[in-house]
């Protein structure tokens, strides 16, 4: 298994793009190191997104709010402006996982594990957001 640690977000979708059904994308990852270590994923290339800026942490922009996709549940519930203007988005991702879990589970892993019991997804549709998607072919943005 082989691992890459990219700095920006075009880096990181070539070589998951390039790596093909074998490359496997790390936020949090709390779904999928455990899907790796009990057999159920196989991976020949990890991506570590913690390491690109825009991927970590949250920011005012637009009148809204911008979650990176690495950003740790935890910090999206100790963001106290977020807190008072998406109470309900907090408070899903404080749903997600034990105190433990939360320290290292991110709400993109959340939405693209696909679980049907995926807790932020309500959340975030009620809330009108949007996910800004990075892939081979440029930046795209979606509903959530």
């Amino acid at each position: 298994m082989n691992y890459l640690a990219p700095t920006r977000a075009e880096d990181a979708a070539a070589a998951l793009a390039a790596g093909g059904g074998s490359a496997r994308a790390l936020g949090g990852g709390t779904d999928l190191l455990v899907q790796l270590r009990a057999g159920r994923l196989a991976a020949g290339l990890i991506v570590d997104l913690k390491h690109i800026p825009e991927a970590i942490g949250i920011r005012q922009e637009h009148g809204g709010f911008v979650i990176g996709a690495a950003t740790p549940g935890a910090i999206i519930g100790e963001h106290a402006a977020l807190a008072r203007a998406w109470p309900g988005v907090v408070e899903a991702a404080m749903l997600i996982g034990s105190t433990q879990i939360q320290g290292r589970a991110s709400m993109a892993g959340n939405l693209c594990n696909a679980s049907p019991a995926a807790d932020s997804a309500p959340a975030l549709i009620a809330a009108r957001a949007t996910c800004l998607v990075v892939g081979p072919a440029g930046r795209r943005t979606v509903p959530a």
